[in-house]
């Protein structure tokens, strides 16, 4: 399985919250799909899945933190 990792945002940004899961565990995404919507405190950004596969899991639910470099989810 690969993670979805919070990546580096730049700017200073240790840290974001997730807003949303754009799909759901057990759901099929494609490579560069965004699977995930973050807030910080300056910006929203979106992560894409690292590769095909199914969201096998979500480790971050919506409305909770993470810091960069955290584990979110994992697409197997």
């Amino acid at each position: 399985m690969l993670p979805v990792i919070l990546p580096d945002l730049g700017e200073g940004i240790d840290k974001a919250q997730v807003v949303s899961w754009l799909c759901r565990e057990g759901d099929r995404v494609r490579r560069d799909d965004d699977v995930v919507e973050l807030v910080t405190d300056k910006a929203v950004f979106n992560v894409p899945a690292p590769a095909d596969g199914v969201l096998r899991t979500i480790k971050v639910p919506a409305g909770q933190e993470a810091p960069v470099g955290a584990v979110l989810g994992y697409i197997g």
